[in-house]
């Protein structure tokens, strides 16, 4: 009697288990990154010091061109009159003037970008941090990020985390 007693136990205590388990809610959330990083204060910020740095290449770019400008015109104006030694002395200037103006487009292209993800950083690293903590917060096992396209399919059980996002971050 005491052991069939004692797998009724166990039995009740493993049935009350497992529906405990089966009624356990999981929460997932969703976010648009995109959408949250385009609205917080310090991207407008980043954006102004970009457009600086920018405006800062283009100025010296402006100048290089300008520069080679002016010296072709003089090539050209005074061509005919130049030694042989002379033409090609200052065509090889010519050439390398124009082979630094590439060198320096090509390289400002890369320090730009590498400047980009110098200001986003500090800001990515910021949302992802409020986005954790909300999600701790709010005790959602998944969140999924729906402004990179990687979801294919979210349903309308999924919360929208952006609005607590948001508050945690102090933006309107």
């Amino acid at each position: 009697m005491k052991k069939i007693l004692t797998i009724v136990i166990l039995l009740v205590a493993t049935f009350a288990g497992s529906q405990t388990f089966a009624q356990k809610q999981y929460k997932f959330g969703h976010i648009d990154s995109n959408a949250l990083l385009s609205i917080m204060p310090e991207r407008e910020n980043a954006k102004v010091e970009l457009e600086k740095y920018a405006k800062q290449l283009e100025s010296t770019l402006t100048s290089m061109q300008s520069e080679f400008e002016r010296k072709y015109q003089n090539y050209v104006v005074s061509a005919d009159s130049l030694s042989k030694l002379l033409r090609e002395t200052k065509e090889g200037e010519l050439s390398e003037m124009q082979q630094r103006i590439q060198n320096f487009q090509q390289t400002a292209q890369q320090d730009l970008g590498e400047k980009e993800n110098e200001l986003l950083q500090p800001i990515i690293a910021k949302a992802k941090t409020a986005i954790s903590e909300v999600s701790e917060e709010g005790g959602y096992l998944y969140v999924f990020d729906v402004g990179t396209g990687v979801v294919l399919h979210h349903s309308a059980d999924s919360e929208d985390i952006l609005p607590l996002v948001k508050v945690k971050l102090g933006i309107q």
